[in-house]
């Protein structure tokens, strides 16, 4: 199932550039409390767990709309990551 892979590699390498860009923020502003930003990056790490199991669970009903809601929750958490990565300012 190529399908299954890409989803994957998705969900890794969006969850990977959200905390990269999290990295870059602390990086360019050593001068503020990176609490808010460290809890970003947790978060992050939390939801590529939660995707990841979601992905690897056997005996799903409908596999096509079970990874399509994968896809979905991926785009919906990513957004929120990154409006969160925004507000640091």
């Amino acid at each position: 199932m190529a399908n299954v892979r890409n989803l994957k590699k998705d969900i890794n390498y969006v969850l990977g550039d959200i905390i990269e860009a999290v990295y870059v923020w602390e990086y360019a502003n050593t001068d503020k409390d990176t609490k808010q930003s460290e809890a970003i990056i947790d978060e992050a790490i939390e939801t590529f767990d939660e995707l990841i199991e979601k992905v690897n669970a056997k005996n799903v009903e409908n596999p096509k709309a079970h990874f399509k809601a994968i896809n979905q929750e991926l785009e919906t958490k990513g957004r929120a990551l990154i409006e969160k990565i925004n507000k640091l300012g």
